[in-house]
């Protein structure tokens, strides 16, 4: 079969270098993200997340290097880069006596949407957020998850193809949180390339497709979430309850020369196999001709948090 073809490029850097002072917060960076992702940047506070982010943006000019969104170099064409993106920070103001639907028809106006046009962007926008029935509100009476919700409407106003998400889940509840991630599914579904920074590890490990971990400034490790599993823990393990008999079970893996660990912990088993091509199924196969009953069989998976730090060290700027 021929190879599949490479996937277009949304976003890339080149050699994309900050420096603040006697600062360096961001060195030689060199980034990949393609059209669809939905890209998690992962990095501790002052690893460089937001400093690219607002590089990308065009809010702050590198010291050195460049990047290119959708094929627009940021520094040679920042009005186009500005076009295809939308910005999010940590951050953002809003007008607090204002209300919805105006908030977002300013913003309308301020990117040059048609009068007529404008009514109908604003309606679908509040739609796709599930804001319809806050559009006459005032902003200050809006929760904090449903102001990150008009946030990202505001984002969505001129139809960006790439977002650009410094912490959009910052400070919200458990609830509001899964909303929004639920949101990004959406976004994503409806072809819109995503870089969210964050710190909630557990959720970007589900919401997101490739991920790129920085630390002082420098890139460690870009690619998909499993790439970087394999990464730190090449070799597959596999968790294993039974009905009874613990010790016995112990006793039949570990004669099997395709596990090269079994470990009793907390009333289950941690089988790890002794290589790539050995089948989880074994497992079961010694079990049951021993006779024990086997109650769960489920592979191991190394979460992103463990990822996280295990390849980081845990320093900042």
């Amino acid at each position: 079969m021929p190879p599949d073809p490479p996937h277009p490029i949304a976003v890339q850097t080149f050699g994309l270098t900050r420096h603040f002072d006697s600062l360096t917060a961001l060195a030689n960076l060199d980034l990949t993200v393609y059209r669809g992702d939905l890209f998690g940047f992962i990095g501790s506070n002052g690893a460089g997340k937001t400093t690219t982010l607002r590089i990308l943006a065009t809010f702050l000019a590198p010291s050195a290097g460049t990047a290119t969104i959708l094929g627009h170099d940021i520094r040679q064409a920042a009005d186009a880069v500005r076009h295809v993106i939308g910005y999010m920070p940590d951050f953002f103001g809003v007008y607090q006596d204002m209300e919805v639907t105006e908030y977002l028809d300013f913003f309308g106006a301020c990117y040059r949407i048609p009068a007529a046009q404008r009514e109908k962007t604003v309606a679908d926008v509040l739609e796709l957020m599930g804001l319809s029935d806050k559009k006459g509100a005032l902003i200050g009476t809006l929760s904090r998850g449903m102001q990150q919700r008009l946030g990202l409407a505001r984002v969505l106003i001129h139809d960006p193809q790439v977002l650009l998400l410094d912490e959009p889940a910052s400070g919200l509840d458990p609830r509001a949180r899964i909303e929004v991630m639920a949101i990004l599914h959406e976004l994503q579904r409806l072809g819109k390339t995503i870089i969210i920074s964050s710190h909630i590890l557990s959720e970007l490990q589900s919401l997101c497709n490739r991920v790129g971990i920085i630390e002082k400034g420098r890139l460690i490790y870009c690619g998909p979430v499993q790439g970087a599993r394999e990464q730190i823990s090449p070799a597959r393990a596999v968790w294993v309850r039974v009905g009874s008999d613990l010790d016995q079970a112990v006793t039949l893996l570990r004669a099997r020369p395709e596990f090269s660990d079994v470990q009793p912990l907390d009333h289950a088993i941690k089988v790890t196999l002794a290589g790539p091509k050995t089948d989880p199924s074994l497992i079961a196969e010694v079990l049951v001709q021993g006779r024990v009953k086997l109650v769960e069989l489920r592979e191991a998976e190394v979460g992103l948090e463990e990822v996280f730090l295990r390849v980081t060290k845990g320093e900042t700027q």
